[in-house]
């Protein structure tokens, strides 16, 4: 069960002391400093949540943040239509068990409404087109603060961000206008129609992700641990044979044991040659791993700024 407290898993009953988590996790006592610091600073904050292991450990977060009470704003799930179905599922449980609410903003409807073009041919991806749904959500709800589970580690346009990350009007990105983060005081004051991108996680590699969902015994989809699946390859990734995803006929789908390292939708998310299958057995590959998390990111593949490109239009 995905029950509130936070012993185990999501929910055995089994508590701990706040001094003692501030004596022992200085990255947790961090992030938990920051929810709070957002709630204090913003009247209307949404957290992003993809239904990755990066967005469930914010969730995690969270509760403990506001424990006792429940977590104090609704997530926001900007759905480009071709996601994983493992990673969906967990999503509405997820929700559905905490008692959360879930706003969902779905990318085909800007297809639909003429607002962005599909894209077509070997490296189309929806990807780049959750801008305008995201952009389209924040406006429509009045969000002032968006969370989410982006990490310095990743990629070298996010190791620019601060935590709290300004926006202007338009929802674009200056990284060169940022705000000094001294002491760490955060400061959170903004202009009408700017809002802010809020990154508790910032500090947390990927492997601390991994050894907190361990330490927490929190669960996540099954596809972060080694399957059987129906795959092609290309270009050296291993890409998921999917209606979603444009193979070609040259193409040949073979099955694999594999797993994924980081979650996005089926087109632009490459899966890795994997037999860990528990939490301890993924910790243990990633202390040896050689090749970043985002190398399995196809998206990232299109050119040498492609996330610095994105982040500058409006994307998280």
């Amino acid at each position: 069960m995905l029950s509130p407290s936070f012993g185990g898993g999501w929910g055995e009953d089994k508590t701990k002391d706040m001094s003692t988590i501030l004596k022992t996790n200085a990255l947790e006592s961090e992030a938990i400093y920051i929810f709070r610091e957002v709630i204090s600073q913003f009247d209307k904050p949404v957290l992003l949540f993809s239904g990755g292991k990066d967005s469930i450990t914010l969730v995690r977060l969270a509760q403990k943040a506001f424990f006792p009470a429940k977590i104090p704003f609704p997530l926001l799930h900007v759905d480009t239509g071709h996601n994983f179905p493992e990673t969906i599922e967990f999503r509405d449980r997820l929700v559905k068990e905490l008692g959360l609410e879930l706003i969902v903003r779905n990318v085909q409807d800007a297809i639909d409404e003429g607002k962005v073009v599909e894209e077509t041919g070997k490296y189309s991806s929806r990807n780049s087109l959750q801008t305008t749904t995201l952009l389209d959500a924040i406006d429509e709800f009045k969000f002032d603060a968006c969370i989410g589970g982006a990490r310095r580690d990743e990629e070298k346009a996010r190791a620019k961000e601060r935590i709290f990350s300004v926006r202007d009007d338009f929802g674009q990105w200056d990284e060169k206008n940022q705000r000094p983060e001294l002491f760490d005081l955060l400061n959170g004051k903004i202009e009408n129609g700017q809002n802010v991108r809020v990154f508790p996680i910032s500090n947390w590699t990927e492997l601390d992700v991994w050894s907190y969902i361990e330490q927490e015994q929190i669960e996540i989809p099954s596809i972060y641990f080694s399957h059987k699946r129906k795959v092609f390859l290309r270009d050296g990734m291993i890409w998921s044979h999917s209606p979603f995803v444009y193979q070609e006929e040259n193409e040949e789908i073979q099955e694999r044991i594999v797993r994924f390292r980081t979650v996005g939708d089926m087109s632009c998310t490459a899966a890795v040659d994997s037999y860990a299958a528990t939490i301890s057995e993924v910790v243990g590959e990633i202390r040896l791993s050689t090749i970043s998390e985002r190398g399995a990111r196809i998206d990232d593949k299109r050119s040498e700024a492609a996330m610095e490109k994105r982040k500058q239009q409006g994307y998280f």
